[in-house]
């Protein structure tokens, strides 16, 4: 039975899908990052290796065999944060649609409310949303609340000078779970020049997991939406509300590194608020709230 089994055609067919599927989301998982460059030095050596093979260059060869090695354990080391990353994508249920479970937004329209209150009166908030992907972890990190998702209840906590103004909200299995909670900064260097620390903050747990956070800008009172290591600055209510709906009803997932910011218009600075900072003139960004908080 079983011998009839392994023998079968089927077995074949899946052999090839399988080994499909693992080279397609190599192929996504290194398109448009910093992993694509080992790669192409990787090949460059197989090159060298495939030609010292043939023709009989014993030094090279065993240059290149010392080098292969190396190469390996450097990938391992450098690319850490990548392969866990992929390792987390590749985990995820919705790699295979047909079995996706129905993805909806907690208090969608209390979350919405929030977002436009806070921009209003200049306050600076950081609101991530679980997915698919755990964030018991973090959530251990910050002061637990286990309360009900309201635009009231958001708007206090990021109001200061409480003592869960700084750092994020954590939002899981329909409830607030925690405030306060230190996010892990994306390693993407770049971004440290266009966006501050809460900004980073919010693109690096994305990169971690399948979360969608909000941030609210401190100083320019954008709103913006983050998922996937992925930022969409300077959206209106509106906007937001399209932009949860898109990334919720597609579950649409994507390179996780080295992906452009996507700047948009602030919205319209409204009444002073006693809470935002002034920007120091200049290129000088320390004075930034946004930048520091």
């Amino acid at each position: 039975m079983w011998n009839k089994i392994i023998q079968s055609p089927l077995i074949d067919l899946l052999d090839i899908i399988i080994v499909a599927y693992l080279l397609y989301r190599l192929i996504v998982f290194i398109k448009d990052t910093r992993v694509i460059q080992m790669f192409a030095g990787l090949a460059f050596l197989l090159i060298l290796s495939f030609l010292a093979t043939n023709l009989r260059m014993i030094v090279v060869g065993s240059i290149i065999g010392t080098l292969k090695t190396v190469w390996v354990v450097a990938f391992i080391i450098i690319f850490q944060p990548e392969l866990r990353s992929a390792l987390t994508n590749l985990g995820l249920r919705r790699g295979l649609g047909m079995f996706r479970a129905v993805d909806r937004i907690p208090a969608e329209e209390e979350i919405l409310q929030a977002a436009k209150r806070l921009s209003k009166r200049g306050l600076g908030a950081l609101i991530v949303i679980e997915r698919e992907v755990k964030l018991s972890d973090w959530i251990q990190k910050g002061v637990l609340l286990d309360a009900e998702i309201t635009a009231a209840t958001l708007e206090t906590v990021f109001t200061p000078p409480g003592p869960l103004h700084d750092g994020a909200v954590i939002i899981s299995q329909g409830r607030i779970a925690a405030a306060a909670v230190v996010l892990p900064i994306t390693e993407q260097e770049e971004l440290g020049y266009v966006l501050g620390t809460r900004h980073r903050a919010a693109i690096g747990i994305s990169e971690q997991s399948d979360c969608v956070v909000i941030v609210v800008s401190e100083e320019t009172r954008a709103i913006s939406v983050v998922h996937d290591g992925r930022i969409k600055r300077g959206l209106s209510q509106e906007d937001l509300a399209m932009e949860l709906g898109r990334i919720y009803r597609s579950g649409e997932r994507g390179p996780r590194r080295s992906r452009p910011v996507k700047p948009g218009p602030a919205p319209a600075p409204g009444p002073a608020s006693p809470h935002a900072g002034k920007a120091a003139p200049g290129p000088d960004r320390s004075a930034d709230p946004d930048y520091q908080a």
